[in-house]
Formats: C-alpha cells, sequence, structure tokens
C-alpha cells in the first residue's frame, strides 16, 4: 500500500535581511477528498530572516507533518511525498546542492560556509527518516501555481504587522 501526500510550501519575508525584518513560512497539504490541511510559522528574529531562510522552513514544516501524519497511521504503507514550492533555492538545496555541501565539509562552491546550514541540515535530517519509509521528490513550480501557500504565508505576516 502506499501513502500519498502532496505538500504546497512557501516562504516570505518583508524587508528581507533588513532590520526589523519578519518572515514566516507555510505548508498545505492537499487531500485526496480536495480538502486541505495547512500549518504556518513566524520565523524567529534572530537570525535574522530572509526569503531563503523562510522557503527552507516551509519545506521543514511539511517534512515534519509529513513524520507526523506517518506515524498515526495504524498501517505501514510506503510513502510517496512530493513538497511543491516556487523557490528553485530551496528545492535545489533539497535536490542536489545538500550532498555537495555535506562531502565539502559545508563549504560552498565560493570557499565559505553555507548560508542557512542549520536549516538545510534538519530538512535534510527530516528528509532521510522520511526517505527510509518510502520516497520524497521536490518539485519547483511557477509561483502562479502555488497560490494556497502564498495566501497563507502572506496572511500570516499581515497579522503580525498589526
Amino acid at each position: 500500500m502506499v501513502y500519498i501526500m502532496r505538500f504546497y510550501t512557501d516562504g516570505a519575508c518583508r524587508r528581507n535581511g533588513q532590520p526589523g525584518a519578519t518572515g514566516a513560512a507555510a505548508a498545505v497539504l492537499m487531500k485526496r477528498g480536495g480538502g486541505t490541511s495547512s500549518w504556518f510559522k513566524k520565523l524567529p528574529a534572530n537570525p535574522r530572516p530572509t526569503n531563503q531562510r523562510a522557503e527552507i522552513t516551509a519545506i521543514i514544516i511539511a517534512l515534519q507533518q509529513a513524520l507526523v501524519l506517518f506515524r498515526t497511521l495504524q498501517t505501514d504503507p510506503r510513502l510517496d511525498i512530493t513538497i511543491y514550492s516556487d523557490s528553485r533555492y530551496a528545492v535545489n538545496c533539497m535536490n542536489e546542492w545538500v550532498y555537495k555541501w555535506c562531502s565539502n565539509g559545508w563549504i560552498n562552491s565560493a570557499g565559505f560556509e553555507v548560508a542557512n546550514r542549520d536549516l538545510i541540515e534538519e530538512a535534510s535530517n527530516l528528509d532521510d527518516q522520511l526517505k527510509e519509509e518510502g520516497s520524497v521528490q521536490y518539485k519547483w513550480i511557477p509561483r502562479e501555481d502555488n497560490q494556497i501557500a502564498d495566501e497563507l504565508c502572506n496572511q500570516v505576516l499581515d497579522d503580525l504587522e498589526c
């Protein structure tokens, strides 16, 4: 038996990387019957929020929720998880770069420590756990195809500014 999960993720940051920046991340699970479940998180003030940190945090939320859902199942199905993101950076981190960075001691091609290493390592560890139970794929989608997660992120940011 296969248990299919499809998540749409998005991260956003207002005043990206600047003093007073606020960031949020969201993950939306599309249910078979057409409904959704959603989760979101406000990014902490330190380290300073950026769009890239928000996008990776959104993937972490999806991975965490996939693990929670898997652990509540009464059966032991094979997982088939797809995480959609409109961030090429986040998708490339999970599909390609994380493997190179691990083998290079977390040094990027310019010779510096990888930015957002803390979050990328966390996402990679969750990814490893889920891949023991099946497959996890990360797919880039255009922003216009990610409106449900984008709207949730913006709603969280709007609420933070009130």
